[in-house]
């Protein structure tokens, strides 16, 4: 990826999407030169501490407009309310900084990552993921052509959080509640498998929870088998944006992990 690098940049707007999601539009001239139609890769956020290198998350670029300079990213703050995937005291730094920060300051980014979009040429499309992964959905379907069709299944934390998602008329969101995303669960597993399938093969893109990602995936997989369907590589993209009661570098490690026995 070229145009990667660290960039300095200013919390220009700050604002509530739901009582769960919040925006936050970051500018600065040092996005001068960020390259355009990265929406759904992401950045990473550097909070500097006490250790040598700096803390590190990751997120994605819900929007990116070089002619205002306006970089927007978009934030679950579960870590504000009780609905948290982890206690309260091993809240991130990056959910406390986006609860906390306030217009006018200052942020170290890092990024874009590669993007990742579902292959809208296929015969019929099918994504899933809970709130984490709404923004890198919401940029998969507003790039879908009109004639798409399929499903997308949308984990969030309570019915006030759904928001107007612009998306081809062929294409059926299906919102799933569940106010407790920090127990062992299988809601969006469940919400998935009722779902039922159009003719033809699909192209899957999920993102969500470790162990749900992995229970999606194994369940993607076994249905093509099941409907006769020819899987071909790259054909599911799955990736976990979290898992329970693991901080995001336990996360990484269980990707990693995970990477080398699929």
């Amino acid at each position: 990826m070229t145009d990667r690098k660290l960039r300095n940049v200013t919390v220009k707007r700050k604002f509530d999407l739901t009582p769960n999601m919040l925006r936050i539009v970051l500018t600065g001239d040092d996005l001068k030169d960020f390259p355009v139609g990265q929406e759904s890769a992401y950045i990473k956020l550097l909070f500097v501490s006490d250790s040598v290198k700096p803390t590190m998350r990751t997120y994605t670029i819900r929007k990116f407009d070089l002619a205002s300079l306006e970089l927007t990213v978009d934030f679950v703050v579960h870590g504000v309310n009780n609905n948290s995937p982890q206690p309260q005291e091993q809240i991130g730094p990056a959910i406390s900084w986006a609860s906390n920060v306030e217009v006018g300051e200052q942020i170290t980014i890092d990024g874009p990552g590669p993007v990742k979009l579902i292959d809208s040429s296929a015969d019929w499309v099918f994504l899933a993921g809970d709130m984490t992964a709404i923004p890198a959905i919401s940029v998969n379907i507003e790039q879908l052509p009109e004639a798409a069709k399929g499903h997308v299944v949308l984990e969030i934390l309570s019915a006030a959080d759904k928001y107007p998602i612009e998306a081809p008329a062929g294409i059926n969101i299906h919102w799933v509640i569940n106010d407790a995303p920090n127990q062992k669960n299988s809601v969006l597993i469940e919400a998935v498998k009722n779902i039922q399938w159009f003719d033809g093969a699909p192209h899957i893109w999920v993102a969500s929870e470790f162990d749900a990602m992995r229970g999606l995936r194994r369940y993607f997989r076994e249905s093509f088998s099941e409907k006769d369907l020819t899987l071909n590589r790259g054909q599911i993209y799955a990736s976990s944006y979290w898992k329970m009661g693991a901080t995001d570098e336990g996360n990484k490690a269980a990707k990693k992990l995970d990477n080398e026995v699929v």
